[in-house]
């Protein structure tokens, strides 16, 4: 078993720069997948209250056998729940079956009608989400701060917040937010977010890191060329490049052998990768590769480079 790299936050506690995704995990399997990866030796599960399967995560943790006290979870708050942060996090603790959660994320900066017509997704007649256009990203924020305080969580922070949005809560801030949760891959480098996040003391965590189902990063030439030139795989590459630029890499699966690579692939892309290989791969999105894979249509403007504008 590796040894897993660990970010230190603003806060004082050390992160593990790999995690296993749990998004789009069916039931079944995310039980599976959760309880192989922490014998596999990761220590650290991202989770949300909108994945919907958290009790399946739980189940995972507890049929792994590794203790609570080892085991880094992260969650998110999910939209329609914005007025109500306490309520949220109750659940995904219920759901987890655990007393506290490592890391709470504002899942995205868009707080959605508590009283819609769907738990979830609440629609307008028009079909369009419901937002909550009356209500403050900066209180929603002092709700999660709350949440620290009453010791329910040890450290909070924001997913899929730009510059723009992350001026609506910092300026009011107690809390500065230990991390920022991103679509972040070679191809959605964000260099210029990532380099803003530093500068304030923010650890960034990549989601979706190697790209969608099907996408085109593993069959990139440059980085299956430099997969070739160390003997490793186009995935530990990608991973070894976020990890080597301080980023957490959150690569998500379900099938056991991949979760185990994952893992190891990420510590040997991290130790191989020279800085010849990491400005190659910075320099691709802005030699014509740029794409996003995750653009839902929230009908805000969230203030991302390379985003298709909201009608």
């Amino acid at each position: 078993m590796s040894s897993v790299p660990k970010f230190k936050l603003n806060n004082g506690m050390e992160i593990p720069a790999i995690g296993l995704g749990t998004w789009q995990s069916k039931s079944d399997e995310v039980i599976a997948a959760v309880s192989h990866a922490l014998k596999e030796g990761y220590r650290h599960i991202d989770c949300a209250w909108g994945y919907g399967n958290e009790k399946d995560v739980g189940e995972g943790i507890k049929q792994s056998g590794i203790p609570r006290s080892e085991i880094w979870i992260t969650s998110k708050l999910w939209g329609t729940y914005h007025s109500r942060v306490e309520e949220c996090l109750d659940q995904t603790l219920t759901n987890l079956g655990v007393d506290y959660l490592d890391l709470y994320l504002v899942h995205w900066p868009v707080p959605m009608n508590p009283k819609g017509n769907h738990p979830v997704f609440p629609l307008l007649p028009n079909g369009k989400r419901d937002v909550d256009h009356s209500w403050k990203l900066s209180d929603t924020w002092k709700q999660m701060e709350d949440m620290v305080k009453k010791g329910k969580v040890k450290a909070i922070g924001i997913s899929n917040f730009s510059v723009k949005k992350m001026e609506e809560i910092l300026p009011t801030a107690e809390i500065i937010p230990a991390t920022n949760q991103l679509e972040l891959h070679p191809y959605n480098p964000q260099h210029e977010l990532v380099a803003y996040l530093k500068e304030k003391g923010i650890v960034p965590q990549a989601y979706s890191p190697l790209g969608s189902t099907g996408s085109p990063l593993l069959k990139d030439e440059v980085i299956v060329e430099i997969a070739q030139k160390h003997s490793i795989q186009p995935a530990d590459v990608i991973l070894g490049w976020l990890v080597s630029k301080g980023i957490v890499a959150l690569p998500k699966s379900v099938t056991p052998a991949r979760i185990t690579s994952n893992l190891n692939g990420t510590i040997a892309g991290v130790s191989k990768l020279d800085k010849d290989d990491i400005a190659k791969i910075d320099g691709l999105a802005a030699a014509g590769k740029q794409k996003r894979f995750i653009m839902p249509p929230w009908p805000v403007d969230l203030g991302f480079d390379n985003w298709p504008p909201f009608v």
